[in-house]
C-alpha cells in the first residue's frame, strides 16, 4: 500500500493561510484523529483541529475533503486551511509526521501520483513545473497551455490519424492480395502521411519554449574601453558590472537576467576584444568573449568602427564630448549616462526577438519533446518513400512509439526522477 503524504502546497509560511494537503489511503483516517469529524465531500467546514495525544488545541481550520479516484492526485485528498503562521504549521505537521503510514512529501510527488493515476500525462506536468517558475507573461502562457493540455491534444489527434492510416493499410494487406495491393490506395495513404508530417513540422519550425524560461542572450561587444559595462548596467537598472576608466576591467563575462514587457533577456557583459595582450588573463578574457559572440542571440556591437561580424552597431557613449555624430551605417545613438536612446534600444531588442521567441497562440515543446517529435517525424517521412505497406506500417508503428513517450505513455523512471525533483514539496 502506498504512503500517505502530507505537505503545505500553498508556498512556505509565515502567510495569512497556509493550505496543507493530505494525500493517500489514510488520508481521510489521520485527518479524522485531528478534527474528530470530517464534513461532506467538497464541502469546506470549520474544524478545531487537535494534538491525538493529549488534546491540546492546534488550531481552528477549514477542512475539505476530496475522494478519490477524482481527485488532483487520483487518492483520497484532505485539504486542512490553517492559518499561516510558522508555529502552527509546524505544530500540525509534527502531528501529523507520529501518525502511522504518513510521511512528509517529497519535491514534485503530488503531481508525480497524478501522473501514475492518469489524470495527467507528462507534459501538463512538465507545463505545471513551467508554470511554477515562470516569471514572465510569455513564460506563463507557454506554460499555462501546456499544463492545460495544449501539447497532449494536439499529440492525441497525430497519433489518432496515424492509428487511422494504419488501419487503412491492414486493411489493404488483408483484403488485398500482397502483390495486387492498389496503387490509389497506397497513395491516398501516403497523402495522409504526408499531411501529419506538415503538421508536425509546423510545431517543429516553432523556436524551442527553453528560450522563453532561459531568455534571450543578448551580448555586448566591442573594444575595450567603449562603454560595454555602463550600458550593461543601464539596462539591468543596477551596478551589475564594474566601471572604470581603465582599459580592460572587465576580465571575464557577467551575465545579468532582466525581464522587460514580458520578456526575458540574459544580457552578458564581456572583455573589450583588444587586437593584443601580452596578459594572460585578459587573453582568457578575450577568447571567452568571442565565444559568446558566437552563441549569442543578439550581439550589439559598441566599437566606433563597423563590427567584424553580424551585429547591431550602436554609437555608444553619445553624449560625451568630442565622439561626434552617430556613423552612418550606425543602427543608433545611446548614452548610459543621459538615457539617450535607451528606449529605442529596447524597442529594436523587442523587434528582433520577435522572430527568436515561441507565438503565444501556438504549442512550443521543450528540448526533450523536440527531440522525440523529430524522431516521430523522421519515421513517418521515411514511410512515405517506400511502396511496400509493410515499410509504411512499421515506420508508422515507430512514429506512435516515439509520440507515446511524449505524454509518458511509455518513458523510464530516471527521467521522471529528473522532472519532478526538480519542482517544490507540494506540488
Amino acid at each position: 500500500m502506498a504512503d500517505t503524504i502530507f505537505a503545505v502546497s500553498s508556498g512556505a509560511p509565515p502567510a495569512a493561510i497556509a493550505v496543507l494537503r493530505i494525500s493517500g489511503p489514510a488520508a481521510k483516517r489521520s485527518a479524522i484523529s485531528l478534527a474528530g469529524t470530517l464534513p461532506r465531500a467538497r464541502l469546506a467546514s470549520l474544524r478545531r483541529l487537535r494534538d491525538p495525544a493529549d488534546g491540546s488545541l492546534l488550531d481552528s481550520a477549514l477542512v475539505l475533503v476530496f475522494d478519490g479516484p477524482a481527485t488532483a492526485t487520483g487518492e483520497d485528498l484532505v485539504e486542512l486551511h490553517l492559518h499561516g503562521g510558522r508555529a502552527v504549521v509546524a505544530a500540525v505537521e509534527r502531528v501529523l509526521s507520529a501518525q502511522p503510514g504518513l510521511r512528509r512529501a517529497e519535491p514534485g510527488e503530488f503531481t508525480r501520483r497524478a501522473l501514475a493515476a492518469g489524470r495527467i500525462d507528462l507534459t501538463e506536468a512538465e507545463g505545471l513545473g513551467d508554470l511554477l517558475s515562470a516569471e514572465t507573461e510569455g513564460q506563463r502562457r507557454a506554460a499555462i497551455l501546456a499544463a492545460d493540455g495544449g501539447i497532449r491534444r494536439r499529440i492525441e489527434d497525430w497519433s489518432k490519424r496515424l492509428l487511422s492510416v494504419s488501419a487503412q493499410i491492414e486493411a489493404e494487406l488483408d483484403f488485398s492480395d500482397e502483390d495486387d495491393v492498389g496503387a490509389l490506395a497506397v497513395e491516398v495513404i501516403k497523402l495522409d502521411i504526408a499531411a501529419i508530417s506538415n503538421d508536425v513540422r509546423i510545431v517543429l519550425a516553432q523556436p524551442p519554449v527553453e528560450r522563453l524560461r532561459d531568455g534571450v542572450s543578448v551580448v555586448l561587444a566591442g573594444p575595450p574601453n567603449s562603454g560595454k559595462s555602463t550600458l550593461l548596467n543601464a539596462m539591468a537598472g543596477r551596478d551589475a558590472a564594474i566601471v572604470s576608466s581603465i582599459a580592460g576591467t572587465t576580465r571575464d563575462r557577467i551575465e545579468v537576467q532582466v525581464s522587460r514587457n514580458g520578456i526575458a533577456y540574459r544580457l552578458t557583459d564581456t572583455a573589450g576584444l583588444a587586437p593584443d595582450t601580452n596578459d594572460p588573463i585578459e587573453a582568457i578574457g578575450i577568447e571567452r568573449a568571442r565565444r559568446a559572440i558566437e552563441t549569442a542571440d543578439i550581439v550589439l556591437w559598441l566599437g566606433d568602427d563597423p563590427p567584424p561580424y553580424g551585429a547591431i552597431w550602436l554609437h555608444a557613449r553619445a553624449d560625451e564630448l568630442g565622439r561626434g555624430e552617430k556613423p552612418k551605417d550606425c543602427v543608433l545613438a545611446v548614452s548610459a549616462h543621459s538615457d539617450e536612446g535607451l528606449s529605442e534600444l529596447w524597442r529594436l531588442l523587442e523587434r528582433e526577438v520577435s522572430s527568436l521567441l515561441p507565438s503565444t497562440d501556438e504549442i512550443a515543446v521543450n528540448n526533450r519533446q523536440r527531440r522525440l517529435l523529430g524522431e516521430a517525424n523522421q519515421a513517418i517521412e521515411t514511410s512515405v518513400v517506400s511502396s511496400d505497406l509493410l515499410i509504411v506500417a512499421e515506420g508508422i508503428r515507430m512514429g506512435l512509439s516515439s509520440l507515446d513517450r511524449i505524454t509518458g505513455s511509455s518513458d523510464t523512471e530516471a527521467m521522471l526522477d529528473a522532472l519532478f525533483g526538480k519542482f517544490c514539496i507540494g506540488k
